[in-house]
């Protein structure tokens, strides 16, 4: 049995920043991924966006997280040499009645600290030529970055004082005379301290672990168009729409990636498996779990029109493309081509609401991060932070 002082179950970037964030800290750590590479979920799926904190309620564990974890992670993508760019952002506010939710949404970002303007179209045409608004949120502080390449920086400077094991899903976990053994598929670890980082399997962890968690994984799958031949230069950085506050979800918007390819979306439909990104993926025992759930079917009662719509632009392009041309008019159906999907782990209360802020959950010598959505990935290392202070308490 491999023995560790700490074992941190996950290796996306929320995982691992909590792994180098224990090394720092002095303990040995092991990393225990169930794939055959990192960042295979969530971290290496989403839009690779470096959010500055605009959305998210101040004083909230989002808002804290995201604004230290931005500064946070800069410094370390300049430390050791991983690429990234502040290109800025764009939220643009296409109808009349959405005015009130843009100007709202600014006093948010004032208050969180973000560097933001207001701009009429005029200004908005010197940013983004071809995004169409009556009034439009600047942020030039938001940025772009690979998070893979991230996570993969952090697993050398892991394996300078610990080591990741991949292919070691967790099957069982015991709590032996104080301490935690993990059971997995490359063999037992023992730990002082276990820290559950397992994202889209998180809560099935938790009761792993014997603990209920306090809410439960129902996966929505994010699916994306690349915009292909010239229709890439429409598109200078990031241009957003003004989203939904009943919603964690932030709407159909357009993405510059640092490769320089240009994406379009997420649409947010019910994933049918956890893990399934195929048009056609089905997992009998993620679907079971999600339409046993009460707190589902409370969700669904609640915001069944919503739901519809995301559907229908699921299934017919032209009808994706609409909210596409509603941000940059110049955009046309034939442009768009179909990118690699990305899955949501989003948390849902008992009650059917959908959580929003991020959950950690300490039991003893065990802290599950239950939900960590978007903007994690930015805010990683200070949750890592986070979580050290909880587990260690210091």
């Amino acid at each position: 049995m491999r023995g560790y002082d700490a074992i941190v179950v996950g290796g996306g970037i929320v995982g691992l920043s909590v792994a180098w964030e224990l090394t720092k800290r002095g303990l040995e750590v092991g990393v225990l991924e169930k794939e055959p590479r990192l960042a295979a979920h969530q971290t290496g799926r989403n839009s690779g966006v470096i959010h500055s904190g605009v959305y998210y309620r101040p004083g909230s564990l989002k808002a804290r997280n995201c604004r230290r974890g931005k500064a946070l992670l800069e410094r370390f993508c300049e430390e050791h040499g991983v690429p990234y760019r502040r290109c800025g952002k764009v939220i643009v506010a296409t109808r009349e009645e959405e005015l009130p939710r843009l100007r709202a949404l600014f006093e948010r970002a004032k208050a969180n600290g973000v560097q933001c303007e207001l701009v009429g179209p005029e200004r908005l045409r010197e940013i983004e030529p071809h995004a169409r608004a009556l009034l439009a949120l600047w942020v030039p502080e938001t940025g772009i970055v690979d998070f893979r390449a991230v996570c993969l920086r952090l697993a050398e400077l892991v394996e300078e004082r610990g080591e990741v094991h991949l292919r070691a899903e967790v099957k069982g976990i015991r709590r032996v005379n104080g301490a935690v053994v993990a059971e997995t598929a490359a063999g037992a670890f023992k730990a002082k301290l276990l820290v559950n980082c397992a994202g889209l399997q998180a809560d099935r962890v938790a009761r792993l672990a014997g603990d209920e968690p306090r809410v439960r994984i129902v996966p929505f799958k994010g699916e994306y168009y690349e915009l292909r031949g010239h229709s890439k230069e429409l598109v200078r950085a990031l241009i957003y729409p003004v989203p939904d506050p009943r919603f964690p979800f932030l709407g159909v918007h357009l993405t510059r990636r640092i490769d320089g390819r240009v994406d379009a979306g997420p649409n947010a439909v019910l994933a049918l498996a956890r893990e399934g990104y195929g048009k056609c993926s089905v997992n009998l025992r993620d679907l079971w779990e999600t339409l046993s759930f009460p707190g589902f079917w409370r969700l669904v009662k609640e915001h069944l029109s919503t739901g519809a719509v995301e559907a229908w632009r699921s299934a017919v392009k032209r009808a994706f493309a609409r909210e596409v041309k509603r941000l940059v008019p110049a955009v046309e159906a034939r442009d768009l081509v179909p990118a690699p999907p990305g899955i949501r782990a989003q948390a849902i209360a008992a009650d059917g609401s959908l959580v929003d802020d991020f959950v950690l959950q300490r039991s003893g010598n065990v802290v599950h991060v239950l939900n960590a959505p978007s903007p994690a990935a930015t805010a990683a290392l200070a949750i890592a932070e986070e979580v050290a202070r909880r587990a260690l308490g210091a």
